[in-house]
């Protein structure tokens, strides 16, 4: 079974400095059509202007996973990391007992194109870490692992049982993957347009999969996807 949820659905802000799409609830965003899915509790699409950003502000017992798809992004933490992300690369934080962080487009000409994605920790209490992966060409024509709980193939450690994919796709390609009993996925369209399971779906599009064995994807344009495997 599969249920779509499409982009001009989501909840929508636009604060000048912050254009942000909430596929599920968030802030003063509010759906109990759509509070999450399993494990999946946030999935924001954010793009942020030049030379702004989110000041330092505090987390706890959250994994959070950002993924720039365009432009710069600069991060600090209260442990002691700062560096600039830029366009395919991804960050983990562990948020557990407590952390405080910002995060800053540092460009004066170009937006920040990005997904931050929160995930629900498996316990609370953890001690707060801080990790980063850059993909180049990896996820080309494939899905390619870029956080698990055991941080697999050389991607992001999660304290979670979920394991995040992505694949970039030329027109025509396609990708499939396996999901195993009493598992579910989430699919997210990053880039361009796809079809799922008879579904066309374009960018800023998600899809719930449930009790299903597999979920293929092609590629109708240059597209990129974001895959969820979720206990």
């Amino acid at each position: 079974m599969i249920r779509v949820r499409k982009a001009a659905e989501r909840g929508h802000f636009d604060h000048g400095w912050l254009d942000t799409y909430h596929t599920f609830s968030f802030g003063d965003y509010y759906d109990p059509e759509h509070l999450g899915f399993r494990s999946l509790r946030v999935m924001n699409d954010d793009r942020v202007q030049p030379g702004q950003g989110f000041g330092m502000h505090g987390h706890r017992d959250m994994e959070i996973v950002t993924y720039v798809l365009e432009g710069m992004l600069e991060h600090k933490d209260s442990l002691g990391n700062g560096s600039i992300l830029r366009a395919g690369e991804l960050q983990r934080m562990t948020a557990g007992t407590g952390v405080l962080h910002s995060e800053f487009n540092p460009s004066n000409r170009e937006a920040v194109h990005l997904y931050q994605i929160w995930l629900l920790p498996q316990r609370k209490g953890l001690k707060p870490s801080y990790e980063e992966l850059a993909l180049g060409e990896a996820k080309q024509g494939r899905f390619r692992l870029v956080a698990s709980p055991a941080g697999a193939e050389g991607g992001l450690t999660i304290h979670q049982d979920a394991r995040l994919y992505l694949a970039s796709l030329l027109p025509g390609q396609a990708v499939a993957h396996e999901i195993e009993r009493g598992r579910a996925a989430w699919l997210q369209v990053l880039r361009g347009s796809v079809n799922v399971l008879g579904d066309g779906l374009a960018a800023g599009d998600g899809v719930a999969v449930t009790d299903e064995n597999v979920v293929a994807v092609q590629a109708t344009v240059p597209s990129e996807v974001l895959l969820f495997d979720l206990a």
